[in-house]
């Protein structure tokens, strides 16, 4: 069993960087939103919605939906907690289906640190990076 963490950090402008960076979502990386109820008032363009609440039931079917995209950034509104649990739950879902031949082209699984919340208060303006953004859910932010 290797020791390497099963998922690993991206910042806010690293996440930026990668959307502005010409690479294509859903493809060549995809970004998983885990936030249910407080899923309104905005959202990073391009990303896969996969409530919290019905996470471990639907795992299988986004493994199977990102199989093929190297990268898969998960985030809930601060990341601290549903983020980084559905990153680790898609992480060993992935391992435990992959075949021996997959094993050497695994996913890099990131977990966006601060989540939507320092995100959306770094990028609200940029309509390449955030979209359907209210001031009335996130205030002055």
């Amino acid at each position: 069993m290797s020791s390497e963490p099963l998922y690993r950090y991206i910042t806010g402008q690293e996440l930026a960087e990668l959307i502005k960076s010409g690479k294509e979502p859903l493809k060549d990386y995809v970004v998983v939103d885990v936030r249910g109820h407080d899923f309104s008032g905005g959202n990073i363009v391009s990303c896969l919605q996969s409530p919290s609440e019905k996470f471990e039931e639907d795992v299988d079917e986004l493994v199977g939906k990102t199989k093929d995209v190297p990268r898969v950034i998960f985030h809930c509104s601060m990341s601290q907690q549903r983020g980084p649990k559905a990153a680790l739950v898609h992480a060993t879902t992935d391992i435990s289906t992959a075949q021996p031949e997959q094993s050497q082209n695994r996913q890099e699984i990131l977990v966006l640190r601060g989540g939507f919340a320092e995100f959306q208060s770094a990028f609200k303006d940029d309509p390449e990076l955030v979209e359907k953004w209210q001031k009335e859910v996130w205030g002055s932010a």
